[in-house]
Formats: structure tokens, sequence, C-alpha cells
């Protein structure tokens, strides 16, 4: 199986020069075989790939103002090309928005394949680099696994990270067990299971929302292009970066601890993207990182032998009751707690919701069938409906 381990490293002042001129010359490449592919569409309808840019790339080399390119491995800069080949691809396939420019402010990223490195005594030795790069090794690389390619990274914080990509053949599934579990994301409660256990939402946004807003209003009074915007730029990344490393913590430590303790894992395939539309809820969904929860329940389930069912997103979880099955008509956010009006069943909102989604995660594991509201019955039934079709609840 394909994984990549990412660790910090402390580059040398000679190695930092290196790999910023490295990123700097990717990103110069990026852009300007971005913008003739830009042209050459809107002014003469051609289509230029990757083959066209890298011909290009070998005359720009030649140019006078440009020989700071021979500088550099090569390497970073093919593989420059290569993904933004894979942008275009994805762009014309509709999975992504049309390739944007890199910018210096950003950091950057260099990818070296194994032509451009060398891997002795569990140390990296890039090309143009006399000396192997400073990594922390907090965890080692599975035994007898060596990387395939080497991506380096500096994040606009300043930090500098690499990432080892490697085929790992050991075999980690674990031990099955018989405990399966649905589960509600929310905002208060971050997850609430089937079991009827709430985990809180650590909301790492809002633990640093009156610095990162003290921070940023300086980084607006000061004149760009100076130093001082720079330093306060700086401050502003490393707030944010802060944010990002608490909040990926711990859906790491969630995420783990849900797939060792369970077999089959039921959520709501949820669209992330149109949910963070709505202004009033943009900040606290986005916050939450309901999307990295799924996505690593996804990896971390096939790594370890799991199993992770996605229920549609139109089935009316909190609406449901879990007892007898009826559907009520409203149900506005600011409802925690509700009764059933058909049996009387007193349902807290959120439990209702994770023990419905066990259930039809149980139902589309055995049948395949797609779970959402029948239009024609009051009750909603389950049942399976055309590839593609769009139903929404009874309002």
């Amino acid at each position: 199986m394909e994984k990549a381990y990412r660790y910090r490293m402390y580059p040398t002042a000679e190695q930092e020069c290196i790999l910023r001129r490295t990123i700097g010359c990717v990103r110069l490449v990026f852009n300007k075989a971005l913008a003739e592919r830009t042209e050459a569409w809107y002014q003469r309808q051609e289509r230029v790939g990757y083959a066209q840019t890298s011909t290009m790339l070998t005359q720009w080399k030649k140019q006078s103002d440009l020989q700071f390119l021979n500088e550099v491995s090569c390497v970073p800069l093919q593989q420059g090309l290569r993904h933004l080949q894979t942008a275009f691809t994805n762009f014309f396939a509709d999975r992504a928005k049309y390739p944007s420019f890199k910018k210096k402010r950003n950091g950057g990223s260099a990818e070296f394949t194994k032509s451009a490195f060398r891997w002795k005594d569990g140390q990296i030795y890039l090309a143009k680099c006399s000396e192997p790069l400073p990594v922390r090794w907090s965890r080692q690389l599975p035994s007898g696994c060596e990387p395939t390619t080497i991506t380096v990274k500096l994040d606009p914080s300043g930090r500098w990270f690499v990432s080892l990509r490697i085929n790992d053949p050991s075999n980690q599934t674990m031990q099955p067990v018989d405990s399966v579990v649905g589960l509600d994301v929310g905002i208060s409660s971050l997850v609430t299971l089937s079991t009827g256990e709430k985990i809180s939402n650590p909301k790492a946004f809002d633990k640093h929302y009156q610095k990162l807003r003290r921070v940023q209003k300086s980084l607006s009074r000061k004149q760009k292009g100076s130093r001082n915007r720079d330093k306060a730029r700086l401050k502003v990344a490393r707030i944010q970066a802060k944010i990002s490393d608490s909040r990926k913590d711990h859906l790491h430590k969630l995420t783990t601890r849900l797939v060792r303790e369970n077999q089959t894992i039921a959520v709501e395939d949820l669209a992330i993207k149109n949910m963070v539309k709505n202004h009033k809820l943009a900040r606290a969904i986005s916050d939450a990182g309901w999307g990295e929860l799924v996505r690593q329940l996804e990896y971390k389930a096939k790594w370890y032998g799991r199993d992770l069912v996605k229920i549609d997103r139109w089935f009316p979880s909190s609406k449901r009751c879990g007892e007898c099955g009826h559907i009520v008509e409203k149900l506005p956010l600011k409802i925690r707690e509700w009764e059933c009006p058909n049996c009387k069943t007193h349902h807290d909102r959120d439990i209702n919701a994770a023990k419905n989604i066990l259930a039809v995660g149980h139902t589309v594991t055995v049948c395949g069938a797609n779970v959402r509201p029948d239009r024609r019955k009051s009750k909603g039934q389950l049942h399976k409906t055309p590839k593609g079709r769009k139903q929404k609840p009874k309002s």
C-alpha cells in the first residue's frame, strides 16, 4: 500500500538557500507554463500539453535572463510541469477549478524523484546538497521500505517539512471486532455516537480568534512591500498554523480510536461545499473539519481492514423517529430534543440521528439500497432510487 510519512526538518543555512532557490524556480516554471497554456488557448484556440511545456522549459533555460534555472536540479522543474498537467486534467474532468498562479507568500514545495535524491543509512541526500537533510525522525519508516519520492515543503509560517512516499508491503489489518457505530457530526458536539456518547468540539479557531483578529488588523495597516508587512504576515501564518495543527491532531486521535474500536462505521455523505454557503454557519462548519474527519476515516479503514459506510445525504436522519419511523415535517436546528407525535418517544436530536444512521448503514451494507425519503408516503420508507436522481425530504 502506498503511504506518505511527513517529518519536520531544520535545514542548514546553505541547504535552506538551495531549497528556497529550487522552490522559487519551480514556482516560476509553473507560472510561466500556466501563462503560456492560457494564452495559447485564448488567442489561438490551441491546447498545449505537458510535452510542449517541457520543450518550452528547455528553451527557457537557454535565455540569458533565466540562466539561474540551470543552477537547480531539473527534476523538481519537470515535476512542476507534471503537476500542472494534472491540474488541467482535473479541471477538464470537472473535479477542480481552473489552475491558479502560485504565490511566494504561500511557501511552496519541490518534488524529487529517485534520480534526484539518495537514501543511505537512513539519511536523505538531495541533489545539489552535499550534506544529509537534518530531519527530525519522530517515527521510523517500516522496515525494508525506502522512499520512492521525496517532497520538500515550506509552509507560509516558515516551517520546513519533508514527505517520504513509500510502498508499504506490511499487512496492518486488525483483528475483527463485533462493535459497530453510527456517527452524526455536529457543531456543539463534533461527533455523536449511536452508543449515546458525545465527543465535544475543541473549536480550535475560536480559541485563537481574538489573537488572530488582532494580528490580521496589524497586518492590514502595514505598507505593502515593506519588511514590517512580511513580519506581520509571518505572525498571522504562525497562528493559522497553530489552529490547523490543533484541529488535525484532535481529528487524528479521534478517527484512530473509532477505527480501532469498531468494525463498521456509518457516516453521512454530506455536501460540505454547499453547507458552507450559509454565511451564519460557514465558520463553525469549516472549523469543525467534517470533510477531513471523513477523509481520515476512509483511508484508515482501508489500512486496518474496517468498513466505512456512507449514507445518502438526503436521508432524514434527524427528523425520523428511531422507534416507529415517523418523519416530522419540520425540525429547526435550535430544537435539540423532540417528542415523536406518533409513538410519544422522547428523542435527543443527535443521538436519534446517529442511531438512524447506524440502522441505515446496516441496510446499505446488506442490500446496497440507496436510502432516500419517499415523496409518496409521509413516513418515508427505505427504497432503491435510480442513480443520478435527486430526491429531497417532503416539506
